[in-house]
């Protein structure tokens, strides 16, 4: 077997290997003989079919089989022995040529593969980037309080619509009366919101169910019917509001920090007040964490500067995608594509460099965390630990999601360790300034 390396221009190189009879001669016999072994053919006992037959049905195949497996795993043992990084997968060039196995003894094999590049970063002090922390604003807090202290609240009875109101309405169209309809303002826009701004019990007005609730499953929930019945009801309702209910924050009084606190770690109105900001500057810290992930990432590419082996890269994700997406589409987001890859990249380096893992006991604490954040999107703040426990293995059994945990906590460790070899200036923004710079990025 002989194995020739080409370097060629843009980062690739190309590997031509010469494989001869004497190479794959015991390979084929063997896989010949278990063909013949397991053949089924009229006019013969198992396994005693000739092997002139058995050659001349299978041979051809059987050859290019163990001839190509005999080339690629000769491929991986070169660059192995070699030393030489590569990125993505080794290919079948477009140089390869055609072979004729049914009469040929030596065959020429052509693979292609992207020389990794040498990732050269010296971080100092000098490396600098800004950490943006967003500064908790009045109406964060505002909103921040109200929607938590909803939680604890009661709907209370009143005269007038003026915001995000809970209605009750008769709809009558003359065909379909519906009784005790439930109308939900908070669910609303505030442009959707006006027309209803003002009105009273008792009052009526015209309405386009359509317009009103653009979702089916919620126009049923409104009519009081199922989904498929919606077909052929006409649209144009007369709606009569028969109640007006209003949310009303629950006192603060000590009966309320006991439900709404039962560990005592909130007991009066100053520490609600400590808890909103809190709970807010967490939620803030996430979102400047990203950001700040994000810039890190296009100022380590930046500096490292590396020439990745673009087109070869471009022809790697054909073959790997077995033509499911054409090069041109392919080419349409192929710079995001890069610079995620050479993010990865980079981070595998960081990763050996600075010898980062990640533990089971961490992986299994990420997951308990975004159960817990599912469950309390779903109106459970405070699910048991064993549940969390539980839902946390599912997750990391889940091949898709458990890879995804890890690459996240390896992602914050990789971040966390260059974050300690430069200067990190932190920067308080409003909310509006940090949105436009998250969207630059």
């Amino acid at each position: 077997m002989k194995i020739v390396r080409e370097q060629r221009d843009g980062g690739s190189s190309l590997l031509r290997i010469k494989v001869g009879e004497t190479d794959y001669a015991q390979e084929v016999e063997k896989a010949l003989r278990d063909y013949r072994r397991k053949a089924n053919i009229p006019g013969f006992r198992p396994g005693m079919v000739p092997m002139g037959i058995v050659k001349k049905m299978y041979g051809k195949g059987v050859v290019a089989e163990q001839s190509y497996r005999m080339a690629s795993n000769a491929a991986f043992d070169y660059l192995q022995k070699e030393k030489i990084d590569y990125l993505g997968d080794v290919i079948p060039s477009d140089e390869q040529g055609g072979f004729d196995f049914e009469n040929g003894k030596e065959f020429e094999f052509v693979f292609e593969f992207g020389e990794a590049p040498e990732i050269k970063l010296d971080l100092t002090d000098k490396d600098k980037v800004t950490y943006n922390r967003i500064k908790v604003d009045k109406k964060m807090h505002d909103d921040y309080r109200s929607n938590f202290l909803r939680r604890f609240g009661r709907l209370v009875d009143t005269e007038k619509v003026t915001a995000d109101e809970a209605l009750g309405v008769t709809l009558d169209n003359g065909d379909m009366n519906v009784a005790d309809a439930y109308v939900g303002l908070i669910s609303m826009s505030e442009e959707e919101r006006k027309p209803f701004i003002g009105k009273k019990v008792g009052d009526k007005m015209e309405v386009n169910i359509n317009e009103l609730y653009k979702n089916p499953s919620q126009r049923a929930a409104v009519l009081q019917v199922k989904q498929d019945e919606l077909e052929g009801i006409k649209p144009e309702f007369s709606l009569e509001i028969t109640k007006i209910r209003k949310f009303a924050e629950p006192e603060l009084n000590e009966e309320f920090f006991k439900m709404a606190f039962p560990g005592g770690n909130v007991a009066d109105e100053a520490g609600l007040e400590k808890f909103v900001d809190e709970e807010i500057a967490k939620e803030l810290a996430r979102e400047s964490d990203y950001l700040f992930t994000l810039q890190l990432r296009d100022y380590l590419i930046k500096k490292a500067g590396l020439k990745m082996p673009e087109e070869f890269l471009k022809r790697w994700l054909y073959t790997i995608n077995e033509g499911k997406f054409t090069m041109e589409e392919i080419g349409k987001d192929f710079d995001q594509f890069l610079k995620m890859f050479t993010w990865n990249y980079l981070q595998k380096h960081f990763i050996q460099t600075e010898k980062i893992a990640v533990s089971k006991e961490e992986a299994v604490a990420e997951a308990k965390a975004l159960a817990a954040a599912q469950f309390a999107q779903y109106g459970m703040p405070s699910a048991p630990d064993d549940m969390l426990a539980g839902y946390a293995e599912k997750i990391l059994a889940d091949k898709d999601q458990g890879q995804k945990i890890y690459e996240k906590l390896f992602e914050t460790k990789v971040v966390e360790a260059v974050k300690g070899k430069i200067k990190v200036t932190e920067k308080a923004v409003s909310a509006d300034d940090f949105a436009k710079l998250a969207k630059e990025i």
